[in-house]
């Protein structure tokens, strides 16, 4: 499937009307609903496939942010052959109190998987985290670009954003 091929399949499975209120507290008449692309396993390997080309050679490790960058980061780990790990909102409150699952991410050059970027939040919030362990962040990688602010904030502060697909190109069927 090509570019312009996926973005209407993500467009045909999961462009919702309405009106949403975004993780940014902004509303929006139009959302995608990303478990619907996610869920659909074609659109997510053509997704995984296409995403593939946006990894730098030097990355050793894909982190896929709960709870959508999950799937993405899954296929995209088959995809690539490289490990992922799974990056949870908040620190497990038992057993081994991780809120990173799989490989140790420590010395290792990561990229964040993203499936839908808005204002950026959840990735600064996991950089954050990820920082105060010592562990170096300046990549993410994402589905959707909403172009609401993330790339920006997140170039602030010194992570870089590389998107499949910027919003006006999925809602509009561009490429």
């Amino acid at each position: 499937m090509d570019r312009q091929e996926l973005a209407a399949a993500i467009r045909r499975v999961s462009k919702l009307s309405g009106r949403f209120v975004l993780r940014s507290g902004k509303t929006s008449n139009t959302y995608f609903d990303k478990y619907l692309f996610e869920s659909e396993p074609a659109v997510l390997r053509a997704i995984a496939e296409h995403l593939s080309a946006l990894v730098p050679k030097d990355v050793e490790l894909l982190c896929g942010l709960e709870m959508g960058g999950i799937p993405v980061v899954t296929m995209l780990s088959q995809v690539t052959g490289l490990p992922c790990a799974f990056l949870r909102k908040e620190r497990k409150s038992y057993g081994t109190m991780k809120y990173a699952e799989g490989p140790p991410l420590a010395g290792r050059r990561i990229a964040l998987v993203e499936d839908v970027v808005s204002s950026g939040g959840a990735i600064l919030d996991q950089a954050k985290v990820l920082r105060a362990d010592g562990i170096e962040v300046n990549l993410a990688i994402c589905v959707i670009d909403r172009q609401t602010g993330g790339l920006e904030a997140l170039a602030e502060d010194g992570i870089v954003l590389k998107a499949l697909f910027t919003m006006e190109e999925v809602d509009g069927g561009a490429s």
